[in-house]
């Protein structure tokens, strides 16, 4: 009777565990808001000093445009071992003009995301590849570079320049 129960003591143990880690887990990255705030600035009249009051530091800026600040936040949603899901994204884009003040405010969500096609392609080489065993025994029956003359550990090989110029 006790290792009855014991058994489904472990069972049930066991079953709470398997379904306990199929429980989705929620990570936000980046900015975070508190529910229901919206950061309002005025275009014209807000400056980088309120900016940085408001929401601190910008997640990043532009690469070639300084001027332009991103406040970055998404919430990520990881399933045992499945790939995570992007469940919400949120970018605000905030441009100012060259004396610091806001000319403009963009938001951006997932829905405004593109998803870039990379390509597979390699370039190839000058050359061609050796195969494991011609990289072992390359350097087989070749002649040390002291027959010819030269001295060893010398950049390039023993034929390359030296230093006194000879």
């Amino acid at each position: 009777m006790k290792l009855r129960r014991a058994a489904l003591i472990a069972a049930l143990a066991a079953s709470t565990a398997l379904v306990a880690a199929c429980n989705p887990t929620l990570r936000t990255h980046g900015y975070r808001y508190t529910d229901g705030e919206i950061p309002e600035f005025t275009p014209g009249e807000d400056t980088q000093a309120t900016v940085l009051s408001t929401l601190g530091n910008p997640s990043t800026r532009g690469m070639f445009d300084d001027n332009t600040w991103y406040y970055i936040s998404a919430t990520r949603e990881y399933l045992a071992y499945l790939r995570p899901d992007t469940r919400e994204r949120r970018v605000i884009a905030i441009r100012f003009d060259e004396d610091g003040v806001i000319s403009a405010v963009d938001e951006y969500g997932l829905e405004d995301g593109r998803v870039v096609a990379f390509v597979d392609r390699e370039t190839p080489t000058r050359g061609r590849e050796l195969t494991l065993l011609e990289q072992l025994l390359g350097n087989v029956g070749r002649l040390p570079g002291e027959q010819f003359g030269g001295e060893q550990n010398l950049p390039g090989g023993a034929g390359g320049p030296r230093p006194d110029g000879n």
